[in-house]
């Protein structure tokens, strides 16, 4: 099956699978970092995005592969293969983005989401109508169906690892290749046999090769559009120039990029007493309660890398993800200890000491704190001289 195929669409099938990989991915990773109105937005926008790339991807590949010339598509068989590859993107994302999913929770929703995918193939490769039949190889059907359950387990590990910029790149290019080579795995090893019109014959609506390209090709620049879309900056970028315009930006060019891993963070109990979460009589807390799957659990403070508001509660990241905090931004204030945490921006909270950079960005700043996955944090205006203080960058008494 290989022969007689078009180099440019193939290729262009692979880009359109890693374009549709990364905005999906993309979108499932910021998740868990929204209320959930939005989550179930951005949910239904990531299935969307991915059944899209995945379907877009093998019908491209379809217009790519030497199909007789009196093939059509059956319009029933092809509209079903769409919706089984949009369910399983969307039932699969759903499941592993409550609470706090186990191995045996992700092993499944791959598993779901391989067989969808390999199911969405196998059900637009029968609808294709014409005097011939298709015959398959066994073993090579069962290869496409493990190589779409890696693919989708590698996908599912891309949303809960909240991977971004060059790493979901790689990934989405990962993820893209595998789903284009559980396709062409599968097209190499199937045959047409002529025969009779009676073997797949057209038994409904159909459409020929050149409308099914009418098609697709709308549905590439849709992809295209939301891999630019999701480039764009998140909107917490724009918040950085929420500072008053009166005071004056003291971010030294000089310390745009610095690595503070090594320095020390001490102050003295008046400089304590003077922080804005130390109010008289509170007392910091060594643990703070999220919230997942199985119930409230606790988490170490001194495992805390930022807090975010989010309405009515925050977002606790640990270094790896977010986990949802049943505390306001304000409470989280004054219950962390100040010695080592501070309100940099209205809803933001950071660890002073695992904070290894610091830079200016716009009218603002920003922070990238220490983890598994390292993460930025916006720095208000108004805060930036203060958090230079307590980085040892400048004097106290000259902020």
């Amino acid at each position: 099956m290989f022969a007689g195929h078009d180099p440019l669409l193939v290729a262009l099938s692979v880009v359109i699978a890693i374009l549709g990989g990364y905005t999906g991915f993309g979108l499932t990773a910021r998740v868990r970092g929204t209320g959930s109105a939005d989550r179930r937005l951005l949910l239904a926008c990531a299935a969307f995005f991915l059944a899209v790339g995945v379907w877009t991807m093998h019908f491209v590949a379809m217009l790519a592969a030497p199909i007789p010339l009196d093939a059509t598509y059956l319009v029933l068989p092809t509209v079903v293969s769409f919706l089984i590859c949009a369910l399983v993107m969307g039932v699969s994302l759903f499941f592993v983005s409550l609470g706090e999913p186990s191995n045996a929770r992700v092993g499944l929703s791959a598993l779901l989401l391989g067989l969808g995918i390999a199911l969405m193939h196998y059900v637009g490769i029968h609808g294709l109508a014409g005097p011939f039949h298709i015959e398959h190889q066994h073993a090579l059907v069962a290869a496409s169906v493990l190589i779409a359950v890696g693919a989708a387990y590698g996908g599912l590990r891309i949303f809960l690892a909240r991977h971004d910029g060059m790493r979901l790149a790689l990934s989405a290019t990962a993820f893209g290749v595998a789903v284009s080579g559980m396709h062409f795995t599968a097209m190499y090893g199937m045959r047409f046999v002529p025969g009779s019109a009676a073997h797949h014959a057209a038994t409904g609506l159909a459409v020929s090769r050149e409308a099914l390209a009418l098609i697709v090709s709308p549905l590439c620049f849709l992809i295209i559009f939301g891999f630019l879309l999701l480039l764009l900056p998140e909107p917490w970028a724009r918040a950085l120039n929420s500072g008053p315009a009166s005071q004056p930006d003291t971010m030294d060019g000089e310390a745009s990029a610095l690595d503070l891993n090594s320095l020390g963070f001490v102050e003295t109990k008046t400089q304590l007493a003077q922080r804005p979460g130390a109010q008289p009589g509170s007392a910091t807390v060594t643990r703070v309660p999220v919230e997942g799957a199985d119930g409230t659990r606790f988490l170490e403070a001194t495992q805390i890398r930022s807090v975010k508001a989010n309405a009515h509660y925050t977002l606790v990241h640990d270094g790896s993800r977010e986990r949802m905090c049943p505390w306001a931004i304000s409470q989280a204030e004054a219950r962390l200890d100040p010695s080592t945490f501070m309100r940099v921006h209205r809803s933001h909270i950071v660890s002073i000491p695992l904070v290894s950079l610091i830079r200016k960005e716009g009218n603002g700043a920003v922070v990238e704190l220490d983890g598994e996955v390292p993460h930025l944090v916006p720095v208000s205006r108004v805060k930036i001289a203060e958090l230079r203080a307590r980085l040892g960058l400048v004097r106290r008494d000259d902020i």
